[in-house]
């Protein structure tokens, strides 16, 4: 047994099926045979409603599969995200799980005009995103806006870092089988590291 590391894989894609899908059961495979602790959130399989209605005027309740998925949250070592750029940022399925598990008085809490405690310390990050294009122009030409998002606007905010960035790219429906293959086995050896 490894060190016991506790791993939260969260699918952003809706489709469990998807080709992030299976990248998410490829990390999955290999941290169950380096035997570390692993759950999972496949988002579209969850019943939620994905609109933060009042904002934080006015918490709304949380369904019973977010109570859980905050306890998930709270219980991982090492938070797994794998989902798609869809117009260069996440699924609106993600978008919404997001506003709704990280609230304040869980990952955060405001103690000042500029300062805040961060509630999820002691945690890492995998941040894993497929592309149709290159991800060098993802980076360099449109800024990696769901990465910035995601990473800093979210993770680090909440107090999970360092936060690490896989960036698949150019995957479309006829891309080689070979290269496929590759990148499967390269989330799968991720999934052993518990990286």
């Amino acid at each position: 047994m490894q060190d016991g590391k506790k791993i939260l894989i969260i699918l952003g894609h809706p489709d469990s099926k998807s080709f992030c899908g299976g990248l998410a059961d490829a990390y999955e495979s290999g941290a169950k045979q380096s035997k570390f602790q692993i759950k999972r959130i496949n988002l579209g399989k969850l019943k939620f409603d994905p609109i933060l209605h009042n904002g934080y005027n006015k918490i709304q309740i949380l369904e019973p599969d977010l109570v859980k998925a905050q306890k998930d949250i709270s219980w991982a070592d090492h938070i797994v995200w794998i989902f798609p750029s869809w117009w260069s940022l996440y699924p609106a399925i993600m978008k919404g799980f997001i506003d709704r598990i990280f609230l304040p008085g869980f990952s955060f809490k405001y103690t000042g005009s500029y300062t805040w405690n961060r509630l999820l310390p002691n945690k890492t990050s995998r941040i894993i995103m497929t592309m149709g294009g290159p991800a060098f122009y993802y980076n360099l030409f449109i800024g990696a806006p769901a990465i910035q998002a995601l990473k800093k606007g979210t993770l680090e905010f909440c107090g999970i870092k360092p936060v690490y960035t896989t960036l698949i790219g150019q995957i479309r429906k006829n891309t080689d089988k070979t290269r496929i293959a590759k990148i499967i086995s390269q989330i799968n050896k991720l999934g052993i590291h518990g990286k």
